[in-house]
C-alpha cells in the first residue's frame, strides 16, 4: 500500500472512532473529525482553545452532498462553485444533520466542495462531512507549513497525516463568501 493509502485507512479509523486527525487540505493543514459527531467536534474545540461559538468549515466531496446538509441551496449552485478559481468556503444559511457545534448561532453553516485528491479520498470513505479548521492554537497564526504546527497540535491529534508533510508549496486559507436566500453574495475573506 502506497503512503497515501495507509494515511486514509488510519484516518478513517480515527475519524471513526471519534478521534482527531491533522492533515492536509486543498488550502493550509487542518484539524479534522466528523461533521456530525458532537463530541469530536468539541475535542477540536478544546485542542484548538478555541469558544464553541465560532463556527468550523466544513468539507464535503460533491456538490450533489450540499443537498443533504443544507436546506434550500441556490438551484444554480453547481455552477456558481464550477465558476471558482481557487478554494472557496460558501457560507450557507439553513445547516441540516451536522452536529450542533459545527453550526453557527444563526444556523448558517460554512462548507467547501474539495478538489484535492486526499481530502476528496477520505470524505468520499468516510461518508460524511469532514470539519476542516486551520492547525493552530486559537489566536496564533495559521501555519503554511507542516513544520509551522505548534506540537501541542500534533500531539493533541489521534492521527498525523504523512502525506505532503514534506510540500513547501505556498498555499493559503480558502476565501469565504456567504450566499444568501435572495441569491446574493456577500465576500467575508477575499
Amino acid at each position: 500500500m502506497t503512503d497515501f493509502e495507509n494515511d486514509v485507512t488510519a484516518s478513517l479509523q480515527a475519524l471513526r472512532n471519534g478521534g482527531l486527525i491533522l492533515y492536509p487540505t486543498d488550502t493550509i493543514w487542518g484539524i479534522g473529525c466528523d461533521a456530525t459527531d458532537e463530541n469530536a467536534v468539541k475535542k477540536v474545540f478544546a485542542l484548538k482553545q478555541r469558544p464553541e461559538a465560532k463556527s468550523l468549515v466544513i468539507l464535503l466531496a460533491e456538490v450533489r452532498d450540499l443537498l443533504k446538509y443544507v436546506a434550500h441551496p441556490s438551484p444554480d449552485i453547481a455552477d456558481i462553485i464550477a465558476g471558482f478559481d481557487r478554494p472557496t468556503t460558501v457560507i450557507y444559511e439553513g445547516a441540516l444533520d451536522l452536529a450542533p457545534n459545527v453550526i453557527n448561532e444563526d444556523g448558517t453553516v460554512a462548507i467547501r466542495i474539495v478538489k484535492d485528491p486526499f481530502c476528496r479520498h477520505l470524505v468520499k470513505r468516510l461518508r460524511k462531512p469532514l470539519v476542516s479548521t486551520s492547525a493552530n492554537l486559537s489566536g496564533q497564526p495559521s501555519p503554511a507549513f507542516y513544520g509551522d504546527i505548534d506540537p501541542v497540535i500534533k500531539d493533541g491529534v489521534d492521527y498525523v497525516v504523512s502525506y505532503r508533510q514534506g510540500d513547501t508549496t505556498p498555499r493559503q486559507a480558502s476565501r469565504i463568501i456567504k450566499m444568501h436566500r435572495d441569491g446574493s453574495v456577500t465576500v467575508i475573506r477575499p
